[in-house]
């Protein structure tokens, strides 16, 4: 029986009617007096599809017998934690395992996924004081159309506490990502290596919605005789494809030569957006493999060599992409650069010199997918389907399922991608994005123009995050599964 099979993180289609097209097991069910029925499903999606299933013992095939006795001890072991979010990170979530959450609606999930989500649109950067507990932010950019973007704060602007109250390693989730839609920045002043609070406040609003379009900037220069096309691009989000397309279709037109993209603040998302995005820049060879897919044991041995490749595209949305055809790429890069953003890194590796500029990356090189509580699609979440989504139980979960290699196999990068020109962002010279001077993009310009020597990129003030709006957002470090495969089972 033929099917097709489009994972996704978020936007999942499987056409599955039955259980046995994927082989689902024949589980055992809890006691049906027992309020479990979303433990239930954690344990039977993740029993399938979790890419450490074998190395987590609790959820082992032959973990509870399909008798009179293993239904009670299963009822028991699915009532055991003190509710579903604890009973997934306790007993089903792998230890080396960061990346795989929940959520208690499946709707906010697959919103993030798409880009939407209830933001005041300030994108910021936490760092931690040397010696102590308190923090400090500084704005990184403001997204267009929101709330920040319409009072007066601007990208290398500091702020030290939130509602009059000094922002610590305790507190800062609370007072920055907790349910107050209505906050007021504390802001600060930067002189000399020293910040200190001023008495500027800035009011911002939480919205409903927001739509961040993550193509930021594109643009080209002309600089010692060469033709630079610079792309900022802040998340892979498939519903953009063709705005990303047309960035660099008019980067093309332009003549350009050289790129430079830019994913220092890019957490990650769509694979299939990651390849096509490097079919813009490499090639559009249907034959050459952009990447390889394993799964765990039970999965992998369904699917034969051919339908776990992945091969660059030839089409974006119907439309016949022009690729750039270069040799070269430099990719500008942070600690919050993570899982797609590496995945066209490490993809485009073995086809081309990739020129890294910046930090030391995540290191998150596996994939997830968005699960929910729709047994007869094989769990996966499918748009249209969500009437067949149990109505008793709108939890999904976004575990890791698998994990990707290059074309030569490499996959190891789970300490991060080191860049080739290590390049630290500066509290006292943030530059303007997109901007010649920028000194991320000015090192990249300096790489491609071979003008050395004439600037100094000493950094005096190094950023060390430990936390960042986009990586307390749902899509935070996210490698969105949607390929399409063609499989017979």
């Amino acid at each position: 029986m033929k099917k097709i099979l489009i994972l996704l993180v978020a936007l999942v289609s499987f056409s599955c009617s039955k259980d046995d097209d994927l082989n689902l097991p024949n589980s055992v069910n809890p006691d049906g007096s027992a309020d479990v029925e979303v433990q239930d499903f954690m344990w039977k999606a993740m029993n399938f599809w979790y890419f450490w299933q074998a190395n987590v013992d609790d959820l082992s095939d032959n973990r509870f017998e399909n008798t009179e006795a293993g239904r009670a001890d299963y009822t028991a072991f699915l009532d055991s934690g003190d509710d579903p979010g604890d009973f997934f990170e306790s007993k089903l979530q792998y230890i080396d395992d960061r990346f795989s959450f929940y959520n208690d609606d499946y709707r906010d999930l697959t919103n993030s996924l798409a880009g939407i989500s209830k933001s005041n649109g300030l994108e910021f950067g936490l760092v931690q004081f040397q010696d102590s507990e308190d923090l400090f932010g500084f704005v990184r950019y403001i997204v267009p159309n929101s709330n920040a973007a319409t009072v007066e704060i601007q990208r290398g602007d500091l702020f030290t506490g939130v509602d009059g109250q000094t922002l610590t390693l305790s507190n800062y989730r609370e007072l920055l990502f907790g349910a107050n839609d209505t906050y007021v920045l504390n802001m600060a002043n930067f002189n000399n290596g020293n910040i200190s609070p001023n008495e500027i406040e800035i009011s911002l609003t939480k919205e409903e919605g927001l739509a961040e379009n993550p193509v930021f900037l594109s643009k080209s220069f002309t600089i010692g005789g060469e033709n630079i096309g610079y792309i900022m691009y802040n998340q892979f989000t498939n519903e953009y494809d063709d705005d990303l397309y047309a960035a660099v279709e008019d980067l093309k037109s332009a003549g350009i030569t050289n790129l430079v993209i830019d994913l220092r603040y890019n957490p990650g998302g769509s694979v299939n957006t990651t390849r096509l995005l490097a079919s813009m820049i490499y090639g559009t060879n249907t034959e050459d493999i952009f990447l390889r897919k394993r799964y765990n044991e039970k999965l992998q041995e369904q699917f034969n060599d051919s339908q776990l490749e992945v091969y660059f595209a030839d089409k974006v949305n119907g439309q016949t992409i022009n690729s750039l055809g270069l040799k070269k790429l430099y990719v500008l890069t942070s600690t919050s650069s993570a899982s797609a953003s590496e995945l066209l890194i490490n993809s485009l590796e073995p086809y081309m010199d990739v020129i890294q500029i910046g930090g030391v990356t995540r290191g998150k090189n596996e994939f997830s997918t968005t699960l929910v509580d729709d047994r007869d699609n094989s769990y996966l979440y499918t748009p249209s389907r969500v009437n067949k989504i149990n109505p008793d139980n709108q939890w999904a979960i976004q575990p890791l399922i698998g994990r990707n290699e290059n074309v030569d196999g490499f996959f190891d990068f789970t300490s991060g991608l080191v860049p080739d020109h290590p390049l630290q962002e500066d509290y006292s010279n943030l530059g303007i994005l997109g901007e010649q001077n920028e000194p991320l993009l000015a090192k990249a310009i300096e790489l491609i123009t071979a003008a050395t020597g004439k600037r100094d990129f000493t950094v005096k003030y190094p950023i060390n995050i430990i936390s960042s709006s986009k990586e307390n957002s749902l899509m935070s470090d996210k490698m969105v599964d949607d390929t399409v495969y063609d499989l017979e089972f």
